[in-house]
């Protein structure tokens, strides 16, 4: 699946990923491949990222919006 990360200065993140563990305002959650649509809002924290290749990758966060869909996730980040 297709994951994007951006802030408003610049995307900082984009690729393929097996899965996405995010803070979300309700506690933390995990996306993986085919994950039914969802809009959620997050927290600060930790968005730990994990690639085709099982590279682990971590992106502080200081809150923000989540949109899964189509095995496409933007993450509009603070």
């Amino acid at each position: 699946m297709l994951l994007e990360i951006i802030t408003p200065e610049k995307k900082i993140f984009e690729g393929e990923v097996n899965s996405v563990q995010l803070p979300g305002t309700n506690g933390k959650f995990e996306i993986l491949n085919n994950h039914a649509p969802i809009i959620s809002t997050l927290t600060e924290g930790d968005v730990r990222v994990i690639d085709n290749n099982n590279k682990t990758e971590l992106f502080k966060i200081n809150g923000g919006v989540l949109e899964m869909q189509n095995n496409k996730i933007i993450v509009l980040a603070e």
